[in-house]
C-alpha cells in the first residue's frame, strides 16, 4: 500500500470552511441575526463559485468532469467498492445534488425579503411573485438541503464501518492505494483557488455585501 494525495488543499479547506458556513446561516437564520445571516451568504456564494470554477481549473480529483457516472457505475460502486481516486460514483452524485441544492438555496437567498427590514440585492430587480416563490424556495430547500447532509454523515459512517476512511482523506489529503509501481500525482498547488476565492469574496463584499458587514461590526 501507499499514500497518495487525493484532495488538494483547496477541496479540503472548500469542504470544511462550507461545513462552518452553513452552521452559521442555519443559526442566523433561526436567531435573527440577518446581518451575520447575508455576510455568511456571501462568503458561501463566493466558496462554491470558487469550486465550481476550480472543477474546471483544478485537480483531476476536483474536476467536475469527474463527478460524471451513469447509472450503472453508481450501481457497481455500491454493490462492490470503488477504488478510483476522488468520489466514487456514488459518492459523486451525492456531490452533485449538494451543488444543485446550495446553488438553489443561495440564489433565492437573493431574491427573499422579510417584508420588514431586510432584502436581498435582487429583490429590487424581480416582481413581487417571483419574490414570493423565492422566498418559498429558500425556506423549503434548506430542508432537503438538511436530509441530503443527514445522509452524507450516515454514508461517511458506513464507509468507515467497511474501512474507509474517509474524513481522514479530507484531512490530510491522502488516502491509502495499492502499491502501482510509481508515484501518482493528481493534485494541484491550491494558490490559483484561494485568489479566485479572495477576488469573488472581495467583490461580493464590495457590493452586496458592505451593508450588512458594516451593521455587523457596527
Amino acid at each position: 500500500m501507499q499514500k497518495v494525495k487525493v484532495w488538494d488543499g483547496f477541496i479540503r479547506s472548500f469542504h470544511w470552511l462550507l461545513v462552518i458556513a452553513i452552521a452559521t446561516l442555519y443559526f442566523s437564520a433561526e436567531e435573527g441575526m440577518m446581518e451575520l445571516h447575508f455576510v455568511a451568504g456571501y462568503f458561501t456564494l463566493a466558496l462554491l463559485l470558487t469550486r465550481l470554477v476550480w472543477g474546471v481549473l483544478g485537480s483531476k480529483t476536483a474536476k467536475l468532469t469527474a463527478l460524471i457516472h451513469s447509472p450503472m457505475a453508481v450501481l457497481k460502486s455500491l454493490k462492490e467498492g470503488d477504488s478510483k481516486l476522488g468520489h466514487g460514483a456514488a459518492g459523486s452524485y451525492m456531490v452533485i445534488a449538494f451543488f444543485i441544492l446550495l446553488l438553489v438555496q443561495l440564489l433565492s437567498g437573493l431574491m427573499t425579503t422579510d417584508d420588514i427590514l431586510t432584502d436581498g440585492p435582487l429583490v429590487e430587480y424581480a416582481s413581487s411573485q417571483v419574490v414570493e416563490w423565492a422566498g418559498w424556495v429558500h425556506h423549503n430547500n434548506f430542508d432537503l438541503l438538511f436530509y441530503a447532509i443527514i445522509l452524507h454523515v450516515a454514508a461517511i459512517v458506513i464507509y468507515r464501518l467497511k474501512g474507509k476512511k474517509l474524513v481522514k482523506a479530507m484531512v490530510t489529503g491522502y488516502a491509502d492505494k495499492e502499491d502501482r509501481g510509481s508515484e501518482i500525482k493528481v493534485t494541484k498547488s491550491p494558490w490559483l483557488a484561494v485568489v479566485i476565492f479572495v477576488l469573488l469574496l472581495a467583490g461580493l463584499m464590495v457590493t452586496w455585501g458592505s451593508e450588512p458587514f458594516s451593521y455587523l461590526f457596527s
